[in-house]
């Protein structure tokens, strides 16, 4: 999930063509096992976000014995293979070469073979340059199949301890500040969680727009998942924009999850003008809006323009 990191064309392995061998096997606790030859298709395999134990059988079963191994950073893909005693070559497919390494991939597909496709970490096609290959598959009427396993914005909804009966991905967040707000301000009045993807020399600048844009719901920003120094932040969004202000440096990856806007306030437009005209008797617009932020959840634009419509009578 990653935005940043050594370019993966820098150390490939390159495919040679041929299919792999049908003596396929990997290693679990020390014991080996045969892999089943997978029927013809693409096959989108989860891998671990971080702990390598995090990885089923049958993904195993369909890495070591696809026909193709499609991955983004070979190097990455390696260190799983050799993990579990896999031998085998692998055809680097990412974002610098998705149109030459696609357009090869899909012929394999086309000609009967079996492609699993796997990403650094986590589920292909989420934020990854797989979506490509898995729409065209489908348009060629090529059978795709999930192997579900780890997914970051699921790990990261698990442990927030933010409502789970609806929630939105909503990927990595625009780099520059009007268009992240823009963003911001588009989602805020979705009825569930939102679970963003976030670079660490960011985060604190995004966390500052979403307290802004989204007020004071309840959030966590859950670091390292899975890993070593695994780490969840929880809190209302001021105070996690402040104390990720005051850090000097963040590491890792990040995923933020907000919890949804305040029922009673999305339910009951009638209270929000209320609260708008009493602040209104003490202060200006905006300040009105920042304000209402805090007390209903809704997004401060809706809100400034409500108070605007309030102030001149409408």
């Amino acid at each position: 999930m990653s935005d940043e990191g050594e370019d993966p064309m820098d150390h490939e392995v390159e495919d040679e063509g041929a299919p792999e061998p049908s003596a396929a096997s990997f290693t679990l606790r020390g014991t080996a096992f045969s892999a089943h030859k997978p029927e013809p298709g693409l096959y989108l395999v989860a891998t671990p976000i971080g702990n390598l134990a995090d990885i089923t059988v049958r993904a195993l079963d369909v890495i070591a014995s696809a026909d193709r191994l499609a991955c983004e950073d070979t190097r990455v893909t390696a260190k799983l293979l050799a993990r579990y005693g896999i031998r085998r070559r692998m055809t680097p497919y990412h974002e610098h070469n998705a149109k030459e390494a696609g357009e090869a991939l899909l012929a394999d597909l086309d000609a009967g073979l079996s492609v699993a496709l796997v990403s650094d970490a986590g589920t292909p096609m989420v934020s990854d340059p797989g979506f490509r290959l898995g729409e065209e598959a489908i348009a060629h009427g090529i059978p795709v199949y999930p192997i579900p396993g780890a997914s970051a914005p699921l790990a990261a909804l698990l442990a927030s301890g933010l409502p789970s009966d609806a929630f939105f991905f909503a990927g990595f967040p625009p780099p520059k500040e009007t268009a992240r707000r823009q963003r911001f301000q588009a989602l805020a009045r979705v009825p569930g969680t939102l679970i963003f993807f976030e670079a660490p020399h960011r985060i604190a600048e995004s966390l500052a727009d979403m307290a802004d844009v989204f007020g004071p719901r309840p959030a966590a920003v859950c670091r390292e998942l899975t890993k070593a120094y695994e780490t969840i932040y929880r809190g209302p969004l001021p105070d996690l924009a402040t104390r990720f202000a005051a850090m000097e440096r963040v590491r890792g990856e990040i995923v933020v999850c907000v919890g949804p806007p305040a029922e009673a306030a999305d339910s009951a437009p009638a209270d929000v003008d209320a609260i708008l005209r009493g602040l209104l008797a003490e202060m200006k617009p905006a300040k009105a809006a920042q304000e209402a932020v805090k007390l209903t959840g809704l997004s401060r634009r809706d809100l400034y323009q409500r108070a605007l419509q309030l102030k001149s009578g409408a």
